[in-house]
């Protein structure tokens, strides 16, 4: 398989930082679904409860939203175009996890203003990869 036009170094080094943010996210998501002993362990009564009232459709939003980000991270990697739309997946499910986090598991309440903090930065790389994709897309670098 050929492409037409090839990558420039950042475009590799962008790509590897979105496979780490990304296997990141899936540590911490299996971090929560098999160890949730240990994480919950450290806070207080408050923040366990938001999280231990996370609905089970979050939680799927959260495994979903990981496991197509690192997807789409390795569709970069492979120079695919097929990476993009996982990334716009993956923002999506993000998104519905955050709406239950922020405004269902009242973990505002329990974190104060810092429950904003990594859902912002999510959407924002999230966002990011998406056009970052669709830039590979036009200048030809994924194919």
């Amino acid at each position: 398989m050929t492409y037409s036009t090839k990558p420039p170094i950042w475009f590799w080094v962008v790509s590897v930082i979105a496979f780490l943010w990304n296997a990141m996210g899936v540590f911490n998501y299996l971090n929560q679904a098999y160890n949730k002993e240990a994480m919950l362990e450290p806070l207080n009564q408050v923040q366990r409860e938001a999280f231990e009232s996370i609905p089970t459709w979050a939680t799927a939003a959260f495994a979903i939203a990981v496991f197509s980000g690192i997807l789409g991270s390795l569709g970069l990697l492979l120079r695919k175009k097929w990476a993009k739309p996982l990334f716009t997946l993956s923002l999506i499910a993000a998104v519905a996890q955050f709406i239950s986090w922020l405004f269902i598991s009242n973990a505002t309440e329990a974190f104060g203003p810092s429950a904003y903090f990594m859902p912002i930065i999510v959407v924002i790389i999230g966002v990011y990869l998406i056009l970052f994709s669709k830039k590979g897309i036009q200048k030809g670098w994924l194919g």
